[in-house]
C-alpha cells in the first residue's frame, strides 16, 4: 500500500462584522480610549454593552461610563500562545468586571507566571499605541499600579459601523488510502472513484465507507471526465481572494457513471447559459501544471451535446 499522502493547509478570511448603534457606540468610544456599558431594566451594567434587555429582550440605549480598572474574576493560563492572540508570550485569559460595571468581559492579562495572578486581583487597561475601534484597542490588562505608555487616543470624525477580525486556521491533513489513489489519480490526468458492493453506487471523491450501507467501499472504478451541471450558482458579487471576476458559476458536477457531485467552476460560455443537465468535460490545466489535485481541472465546460433529462438527475439534488 502506498503511503497516504499529507499537506499543511491554511484557511482564511477576514470577518467582517456590520456593529450597529450599540456595539458601533461601544468600539468608537475603544478608539478614544472610553468604555461605556448599556443599562439593563434590571439596574445592571453589561460591559460589554448588549443590544437587547436580557430580562425583557427589550432594545436597550443608557449607556453608562465605567472606569479603566477592575477585578479578575476567574482565569486561565495559556502557557504556549497561539497565532494571533493578543500576545505572544505566556498570559492569562481573565474574565474581569470593570468598576462600574456589573458583567465580566474576557480579556489578555499580562502577568508573567502564573503564580502571579489570582481571582480577586485588581488590573488595569493597557492600550494599543494604534487605536482603529476594535476590540483590540484594549492591548490588554496588567496588574493595577503597574506603568503603563501613555498612549494617544484614536480620533475620527465618523463613528465606527464596521469591525474587521483577520480569521486564519492552519491545520496537517493526511488523507486516508481511498482519497491517496484519487488524488494521485488526478497527478495522472484519471478521474478514480469506489464502488459500493451493497447499493452500486460510486462516490467520487471516494469515501472509505458507503454512508448508505456502512460497508467499506473496496471495488475502484475510473470515471471519464465529462458530466452534467445538477445545481448551480451564479456570482455576482466581488469578495477577498477571488480570482475571477464575477459574474461565473460555480457548479455542482456528477460525473457519468457517479453517484455524487462535486463542486467546480464552469466556464466557457455566459454564465446566464448555464443550467441543470447540462453536458460538460473537464478543462484541464496544461500536464506541467498538474499535482495530486482537483485544481489540475482548471474548469468544466460545455460540450454541445443535448442536455440530460431531469429523470436522470434527479434523485442526485
Amino acid at each position: 500500500m502506498s503511503t497516504p499522502l499529507s499537506a499543511p493547509l491554511e484557511v482564511g478570511f477576514d470577518y467582517t462584522r456590520s456593529l450597529g448603534p450599540v456595539l458601533g457606540r461601544f468600539v468608537t468610544g475603544l478608539r478614544e480610549h472610553r468604555i461605556e456599558g448599556v443599562r439593563g431594566s434590571d439596574g445592571r451594567v453589561h460591559v460589554p454593552p448588549v443590544e437587547y434587555d436580557p430580562v425583557t429582550a427589550e432594545p436597550l440605549s443608557e449607556f453608562v461610563p465605567v472606569t479603566e480598572e477592575g477585578t479578575v474574576l476567574s482565569w486561565s493560563w495559556i502557557a504556549v500562545p497561539l497565532e494571533g492572540q493578543p500576545l505572544s508570550h505566556p498570559f492569562a485569559w481573565a474574565l474581569i468586571r470593570l468598576d462600574g460595571a456589573d458583567t465580566a468581559m474576557l480579556h489578555a492579562v499580562d502577568v508573567g507566571s502564573p503564580d502571579r495572578i489570582h481571582t480577586g486581583m485588581r488590573v488595569r487597561v493597557r492600550w494599543t499605541d494604534e487605536p482603529a475601534g476594535h476590540i483590540r484597542d484594549i492591548a490588554h490588562f496588567v496588574p493595577a499600579g503597574t506603568p503603563v505608555p501613555d498612549t494617544r487616543p484614536g480620533s475620527g470624525d465618523e463613528p465606527v459601523v464596521v469591525m474587521v477580525t483577520p480569521v486564519h486556521l492552519h491545520y496537517q491533513h493526511s488523507a486516508s488510502p481511498e482519497e491517496t489513489r484519487y488524488l494521485r489519480g488526478l497527478a495522472e490526468g484519471r478521474f478514480i472513484g469506489q464502488r459500493c458492493p451493497a447499493c452500486g453506487k460510486v462516490y467520487l471523491p471516494p469515501r472509505g465507507a458507503c454512508p448508505t450501507d456502512g460497508v467499506p467501499t473496496a471495488e475502484e472504478v475510473e470515471l471519464p471526465d465529462t458530466g452534467i451541471v445538477t445545481t448551480f450558482c451564479i456570482v455576482n458579487v466581488p469578495f477577498l481572494g477571488q480570482r475571477i471576476k464575477p459574474p461565473y458559476v460555480a457548479a455542482y458536477i456528477l460525473l457519468d457513471g457517479a453517484d455524487i457531485a462535486f463542486l467546480h467552476l464552469v466556464l466557457g460560455c455566459e454564465a446566464s447559459e448555464v443550467r441543470m443537465g447540462m453536458r460538460v468535460r473537464a478543462a484541464w490545466k496544461p500536464r506541467e501544471e498538474w499535482g495530486t489535485t482537483l485544481e489540475n481541472v482548471h474548469h468544466f465546460e460545455p460540450t454541445g451535446e443535448p442536455d440530460a433529462p431531469y429523470e436522470s438527475f434527479a434523485h442526485h439534488l
